[in-house]
């Protein structure tokens, strides 16, 4: 097991953060990746006793990739670094994840507090959650929770093509696009310690969400997004074409032809859009397929919960440390 912690300028927390994870999964090894923090995170992460590794390239999307690259493991706990996410649930999650062999189980947020969980971003989440169930299917409740536990055949599958903080985003969308074996279980999410500030920005950060769940709905499903746009170009035209007959029925004339020239460019941008709709949907099927027979290829979740001892899992992971960190 592999406990991956995504860190910036996370000196107050990470170090409590690692010790919880240390406790709950005495087994696991933890991994505190530092995205060039100006404070103390890489040096309180080591004393805690967490594998420190840095990623100068910033943002939590550049970060996760890095660590599904970097390291080796059957099951990965992903989780952030300031202390709001509740490690004690953890072994929950992995006994969910290997009794029903899944490929991810998803932590829904819980507040303990009103300070917990802005309403800001509580609407923008649940904004989010109830657009990417409309066009990928309605199995999450909170798409945007930062902690996750995935499998092995998850984490070696996934792209990770975001940059910031809409990874939990492609994280979803990939496990909906796949139609993988996922669940979700309420966990408890409570306020920063003292100290620690968010480096989520509300309106800079949801527009770029936004924008990735158009970029995903255009990639994933071409028809459908195309088609949109052929039907608003469709009615733009019939709107606008419909005096122009009436006119010609009354005088048999057609005196306002920039008009008439425009509603024919809008059918003809209709039409290339309804088949640029069908060209891209047989190539994202194609792509679909693919990352099937990607993720086919690599081992289903152990159907046995891993043991929670240090001392029983030492000598399993004895010798088995790598440039690219097995755990």
């Amino acid at each position: 097991m592999a406990v991956l912690l995504p860190c910036y300028n996370e000196e107050a927390a990470i170090g409590q953060v690692v010790r919880d994870f240390h406790e709950a999964l005495p087994a696991a090894r933890i991994f505190v990746y530092d995205n060039a923090s100006s404070d103390k995170t890489s040096e309180v992460a080591r004393e805690a006793g967490a594998t420190v590794i840095s990623e100068a390239l910033r943002g939590k999307g550049n970060v996760v990739r890095r660590m599904f690259s970097d390291v080796e493991a059957d099951i990965y706990v992903l989780a952030d670094g300031d202390d709001t996410y509740d490690a004690t649930a953890a072994p929950k999650l992995i006994e969910r994840l290997c009794r029903e062999q899944l490929d991810m189980v998803n932590a829904a947020r819980r507040n303990t507090s009103e300070q917990a969980y802005r309403p800001g971003h509580r609407f923008g989440n649940l904004l989010f959650t109830k657009l990417v169930s409309s066009i990928f299917g309605e199995r999450f409740g909170d798409i945007l929770s930062g902690y996750r536990v995935f499998s092995r055949r998850f984490v070696k599958s996934f792209p990770a093509l975001a940059k910031g903080f809409e990874i939990e985003t492609e994280l979803t969308v990939h496990a909906l696009e796949l139609r993988m074996p996922v669940a979700e279980v309420p966990t408890a999410y409570k306020e920063r310690p003292e100290g620690s500030e968010s480096k989520l920005n509300t309106f800079r950060d949801g527009f770029r969400i936004l924008k990735t769940i158009v970029r995903l709905a255009k990639d994933e499903r071409p028809l459908a997004f195309f088609s949109v746009a052929a039907a608003l170009l469709s009615v733009s035209a019939i709107g606008l074409a419909i005096p122009l007959f009436f006119t010609y029925f009354e005088t048999g004339l057609v005196p306002r032809l920039p008009t008439a020239v425009l509603v024919c460019a809008l059918m003809l941008l209709a039409s290339l859009s309804t088949a640029c709709g069908l060209i891209l949907d047989s190539v994202s099927l194609g792509r679909r397929e693919m990352k099937r027979l990607h993720y086919l290829r690599l081992p289903a979740p152990p159907t046995m919960p891993f043991p929670w001892s240090a001392e029983k899992a030492g000598s399993a992971a004895d010798g088995k440390d790598t440039e690219r960190f097995s755990a």
